[in-house]
Order: C-alpha cells, then sequence, then structure tokens
C-alpha cells in the first residue's frame, strides 16, 4: 500500500514538472503574448514556432524534453522503473494540463516522442520517421504527429510483445496524443486544416 502511495506522489511530482508550460513561459517573457492566443490556440512547439519563428520554437522544444528528461531520473532515481513510468505519466498529463496555466497546454507530442525515446528507443525512432514521412507527404504536423502516436505502439508490441509496463503507458499516451488533436482531425475531415508555414 505504501508503495503505492510512493508511485501516486511521483507522479503528482511529474505532473508539476510537466505542467511548467515552456511554450507560454517564453512567449509571455519574450513577446508579452500568450501562445495560446495565436495560430491554433495551442502551448506547443510547433505553435509557438509557428507564431514567433522557428528559433522560439526549438527553445521550446528544447525546454520540453528536458522537464521529460528530469520527470525520468527522478522517478528512476527514487524508485526503479515504475517509478519513473509514474513519474513520466505525469509529466505528460501536466504538460496535456497544466495547473499553472488553467489547465490549458500542449497536445503531448514533444513530452511523449521524449517518453517513447527513454523507455523505447527502437520504436519510438520509428514513430520519429514516420512522423517526418507523413509531415512531408500532408505538409501537417497534425497528421504527422497523430500517425507518430498510433505508430509508436504498435511498433513496440511488433519489437517487444506486449510489455506489461511499457505498452499501457504508450497506448494510453499515444490516444491523449490523438484526442489533444480532436480538432485538427475535425479541421481535417472538412479540408480546412492548414499546412504548417513557419512565421517570417
Amino acid at each position: 500500500m505504501i508503495q503505492y502511495i510512493e508511485y501516486g506522489i511521483l507522479a503528482i511530482v511529474g505532473y508539476l514538472l510537466g505542467s511548467i508550460s515552456v511554450a507560454i513561459i517564453l512567449s509571455k517573457l519574450l513577446f508579452k503574448k500568450d501562445v495560446r492566443d495565436s495560430g491554433s490556440g495551442n502551448a506547443g512547439a510547433t505553435n509557438v514556432a509557428r507564431t514567433f519563428g522557428l528559433g522560439i520554437g526549438i527553445a521550446t522544444l528544447v525546454g520540453d524534453i528536458v522537464k521529460t528528461v528530469v520527470s525520468s531520473i527522478l522517478g528512476y532515481q527514487l524508485m526503479g522503473l515504475p517509478g519513473m513510468y509514474f513519474a513520466l505519466f505525469g509529466c505528460f498529463f501536466g504538460h496535456c494540463f497544466p495547473v499553472y496555466f488553467k489547465f490549458k497546454g500542449g497536445k503531448g507530442v514533444a513530452v511523449g516522442c521524449t517518453l517513447a525515446l527513454i523507455c523505447d528507443w527502437k520504436a519510438a525512432l520509428i514513430g520519429v520517421v514516420l512522423f517526418i514521412i507523413v509531415v512531408i507527404i500532408t505538409k501537417r504536423v497534425s497528421v504527422g504527429s497523430i500517425a507518430a502516436a498510433i505508430g509508436i505502439p504498435i511498433s513496440h508490441v511488433i519489437i517487444n510483445g506486449i510489455n506489461h509496463s511499457i505498452f499501457p503507458l504508450f497506448v494510453i499516451c499515444g490516444s491523449m496524443i490523438v484526442f489533444m488533436h480532436r480538432e485538427n482531425i475535425k479541421r481535417l475531415i472538412k479540408g480546412t486544416e492548414p499546412v504548417f508555414k513557419l512565421r517570417k
């Protein structure tokens, strides 16, 4: 019982770290604007790059990667692999629904990809390649993100079989990423989803 309480605490710590929205902080700090008021309304690296430029988008991506890695290290050091999984899930959930910013955050792509790289780099690399190919073909980051979110759990099973610890984490996070793209999916069906263009 105490062990599960400790896992819960790690998930909460990961959630608090994940709630540090780099996109919102940088956009407010550097441009005096909330990135959620521009473009897709998403607090993620893609919308930051589209709104404020590639440089700030990369900085946002790096920040999201760092908070995910910190969560994983903290969880692993305290309670091994199970602790790492709980901390990573908390970080992912916090990124999507940050407590510090009225629970309106990013769509979990950067954090989810980093999470996958940490837990199963082979499946994650397949997801990254799939993402790049789909984005090149469709010119839409949302389609590539959805493809990677679905492809990583499938790749994991093909490579490793169903791992009772990692597979559910991949399925939950992948499903969440698809859910967070629900408005994009509606626009794709209507044919109104814009292609990705950087701010000049």
